[in-house]
Order: C-alpha cells, then structure tokens, then sequence
C-alpha cells in the first residue's frame, strides 16, 4: 500500500497546478480567491507530505512537477512553441527529480524501513 505522504505529494502537485492555471486565467477579483484558496490547499498538503518524507525530495518532486506540468499546460493549452532546447532540459528536470527520489531511498542506503 502506498504511503499516505506519497498521497499528500500528489496532491500538492496537483493543487500546484491547479493555482497555476488559475493565474493564467483569471479576470475578475472573485477568481482570485478561488486561487488564494488552492494556494493554501498546496501548502496544507506540502506541509504534510514533509512530516513523514524528507523535505528536500518532497520539495523537489513539488517544483519538477511544477515545472514539467506548467510547460505541458502550455503547450496543449495555451498553445506554447516547444523546441528541442525545452524537451531536453524538461527531461532534466524530471532525471533530477527521480534521482534524488532514487538516492533518497532508505532500502538503497542499507536502512530498513
């Protein structure tokens, strides 16, 4: 079964993007609470997924997967140019993220868990 932190992380990273689309979005005053409020639905689950996992993998999964959803939010929404340059350092990004899920693991460090 999967840890309920995982859970919390992907619920950050949705809420994320979520706000996100919001600020791309958004004309008139009430919008903007919508956001305020996913804004703080992300860092309410932030803040638990880094009560039981270590806060610089969680934090890293947050902004790559950010990241990554913002630019593919971009591109089949909002119609952005991609170009070789952005796939390659998207792909990067998301290396980044899963080697330090990876290398944060405690089965690989000779730790049981």
């Amino acid at each position: 079964m999967m840890n309920r932190s995982w859970i919390y992380v992907i619920l950050t990273c949705g809420s994320e993007l979520l706000w996100i689309f919001g600020f791309h979005n958004a004309t008139t005053w009430w919008h903007w609470i919508f956001i305020a409020g996913f804004i703080l639905l992300d860092l309410q689950f932030l803040a638990k997924a880094c009560e039981n996992l270590p806060t610089g993998t969680v934090y890293a999964i947050f902004a790559g997967a950010g990241t990554v959803g913002t630019f593919l939010m971009d591109v089949f929404l909002f119609n952005e140019h991609v170009s070789i340059p952005k796939i390659f350092f998207i792909i990067l990004v998301i290396c980044g993220v899963v080697g330090l899920k990876l290398s944060d693991d405690k089965k690989l460090k000779g730790v049981d868990q």
